[in-house]
């Protein structure tokens, strides 16, 4: 009979989930919050349902499948590694230092002693839980507000993925640590324990992203042409998803962190064949996997957090938020940003990741159910309210029509608002190019403009080749006037065709350092055109105005 008790509670928390949803909808407030409460009706108000039920292992698929859409979704690790050298990296990391410092000192005994009686690995998951920011709140904002568009849109919306970033894998270093020296218990010392956890995940990182990144997205293509097999690519994802997830396991790592790694390398997977899964991932996660995993979270709620002594709960309450405000003030400060309110505001946000993550911390026994239900209550309260300071700090700060971003920044933003865009749909074939045989300084005279930095280049119509302003500046300007374009053209440059979908191309322009890409029949071999970075951005503000994220 346990399995029929197992599908009792799982269908009837699915159905009352899905009812709360659409009533809570039609006020605004996030599914999040009707999962949790079904969860609470249905098991400590009229204990329908226990917390310790027999579907653990759906529950812990929904969790797997949750952070590998996180990282599919959110983590732009290429885009990360690009914008390292500028100051919002510098900020955004700053920030997280700060305000992981502030709620240490809640967290363990170091400085206050609140009574949490945790170790410094559990001590620092629950400070990084603290500290993490929120995307997919800023973004729906920053579209709400219409300022995605402009300039401090742009460099909060990149400051918040450099932060998330940061303290998921922080985050997921202690929980793996956590379980690693439990495991390790007397055969090693912590240091030594330390360092073989850091070599592993290391290890294991480097892989699963040469493998995913490199590998996996060609074999698929591959595999889609010659097997047309439906439901190929949702197959080998899913699959996949769960083989990386066993390996993490098996090295020491928590699965969340494979399936977190794995999500985010995939992104240059084709937009085709994630066209082809995604629908069934998400309604397989939305559907089922999410409603019952959060809705796990209410069947753990429960009002033993107010036993806490009172300096505990306030501790948890007011030092992280001050610790994270000023984290993020001082830095943006520090860095000279503009707006740093607005973009301060903007990494205080809080979403649903927050809570999945202090639910894998009390599935591995990182903190307990007292613990736990104080910070979920914590989490709603981000949740409703920061969204509202955002919006506040937004509509006081001006307004700028100027776009702005470098490549880096636009790659971050572009993952949330590309659709199914193909490059005829967006192709201008009335533009005029140079031709090659013109020379330097009649192109620099006449054609080029400050926005763009590589030009198509033409030969009696046909397509000549690439040439990119910053090589220019190794031909001396003496030579200008009778050096000719075709002598500078960039040859072997990747084209495009008119079918292709316009994220693919502007994944592989980032791929080649390329703001240009000329636009070939793939049949003829005739050249039609051009789309730039620059078009492709206008599609970005365009579709971001109009999507809730």
């Amino acid at each position: 009979m346990e399995i029929f008790d197992a599908l009792f509670a799982i269908g009837l928390l699915l159905v009352m989930a899905k009812l709360l949803e659409g009533i809570f909808k039609r006020f605004g407030i996030s599914s999040i919050f009707a999962y949790a409460i079904t969860g609470v009706i249905l098991g400590p108000v009229t204990g329908l349902i226990d917390a310790e039920n027999d579907f653990q292992i759906i529950l812990n698929i929904g969790i797997f499948i949750f952070f590998f859409l996180v990282g599919l979704d959110e983590l732009d690790i290429s885009g990360f590694l690009r914008a390292i050298r500028g100051r919002l990296f510098i900020a955004a990391v700053l920030s997280v230092a700060i305000s992981i410092a502030a709620s240490l000192a809640v967290t363990t005994n170091v400085i206050f002693d609140v009574g949490l009686n945790l170790s410094f690995t559990e001590a620092l998951a629950v400070a990084g839980v603290l500290s993490l920011s929120s995307l997919g709140i800023v973004a729906k904002v920053l579209i709400d507000e219409d300022r995605l568009k402009e300039p401090v849109g742009i460099q909060i919306f990149t400051a918040v993925v450099i932060a998330e970033i940061v303290v998921l894998f922080i985050v997921g270093f202690s929980i793996s640590e956590h379980a690693f020296l439990e495991e390790q218990s007397g055969r090693l010392s912590v240091v030594a324990s330390v360092g073989l956890l850091v070599g592993e995940l290391a290890a294991f990182t480097i892989v699963t992203w040469l493998v995913c990144n490199k590998v996996m997205p060609r074999v698929m293509v591959l595999l889609h042409r010659v097997l047309q097999v439906p439901q190929l690519s949702y197959g080998l994802l899913l699959g996949g998803l769960f083989l990386v997830i066993v390996l993490a396991e098996k090295v020491g790592l928590h699965g969340t962190l494979g399936a977190l790694l794995f999500g985010a390398a995939l992104s240059p997977l084709p937009y085709q064949l994630r066209h082809d899964s995604m629908p069934g991932m998400r309604s397989t996660a939305e559907g089922l996997f999410v409603p019952l995993f959060f809705a796990s979270a209410g069947l753990n709620l429960n009002l033993d957090f107010l036993s806490l002594p009172p300096v505990t709960i306030v501790a948890l309450i007011f030092v992280p938020l001050a610790g994270k405000f000023a984290g993020a003030i001082i830095s943006a400060y520090i860095t000279r940003l503009e707006a740093p309110i607005a973009i301060a505001s903007g990494l205080m946000a809080k979403g649903v990741a927050e809570i999945a993550l202090l639910l894998v911390m009390l599935h591995s026994h990182v903190i307990g159910e007292a613990l736990f239900s104080l910070l979920v209550v914590i989490m709603f309260g981000y949740i409703l309210l920061t969204p509202m300071g955002i919006s506040f700090a937004l509509r006081r700060t001006r307004h700028s029509e100027k776009l702005g971003g470098d490549m880096s920044q636009l790659h971050l933003l572009e993952r949330f608002v590309l659709g199914e865009i193909q490059v005829k749909n967006v192709l201008d074939k009335t533009r005029v190019y140079p031709d090659q045989d013109i020379t330097v300084r009649n192109f620099v005279d006449h054609w080029t403009t400050a926005e763009q930095h590589d030009y198509v280049v033409v030969d009696e119509g046909h397509l000549a080749g690439v040439v990119s302003v910053s090589m220019l500046r190794y031909l001396p300007r003496t030579q200008w006037n009778h050096t000719t374009l075709e002598e500078t053209l960039r040859h072997g440059t990747p084209v495009a065709g008119p079918d292709e979908l316009v994220e693919d191309v502007l994944q592989t322009m980032i791929d080649n350092s390329l703001t240009v890409m000329p636009v070939v029949d793939p049949d003829t071999g005739a050249f039609q055109g051009s789309i730039s970075s620059y078009e492709i951005l206008e599609i970005v503000l365009l579709n971001a105005s109009g999507r809730d994220i």
